[in-house]
């Protein structure tokens, strides 16, 4: 049976409205969102707003693969947490503070393309992409 949701978190030694700030500002997310080294975000949008619009390009380095990841907000709580919506998926992610660190928790619909634990892993694995990107700037 597929679980109805996927969870994955980091624990990042950052005070919350950095992380929040990295987590969210184009000019940061180009830095850490891809799961690859053999992977950038050459360009990422974010119009961080209920109906607003968010999108980033992940492509291969070398150019033999990318896609476009677009998604529409439904709901944001400035520095607390927001939720989009992309194809028929919802996705929530929430900050929260512990002794000076930051947890981020993601929470998404599984597709069914691919297995859980490898959309586990793969979100997983730019979550610490970003944790690295956020502790080391």
């Amino acid at each position: 049976m597929t679980p109805k949701k996927i969870i994955i978190s980091s624990l990042i030694s950052a005070p919350i409205k950095k992380v929040w700030d990295y987590y969210t500002d184009p000019a940061h997310i180009i830095n850490w969102n891809f799961a690859d080294p053999s992977w950038h975000c050459p360009h990422a949008e974010n119009d961080l707003r209920v109906g607003g619009r968010y999108l980033a390009r992940m492509e291969a380095k070398d150019k033999s693969f990318g896609f476009d990841f677009d998604a529409k907000y439904t709901g944001v709580n400035p520095g607390k947490d927001f939720t989009y919506q992309f194809g028929d998926r919802l996705a929530t992610v929430s900050f929260m503070e512990i002794d000076g660190k930051t947890e981020v928790t993601i929470t998404f619909d599984p597709e069914t393309e691919n297995s859980i634990e490898l959309q586990r892993n793969g979100w997983q694995a730019i979550l610490n992409n970003f944790k690295k990107y956020t502790e080391e700037k």
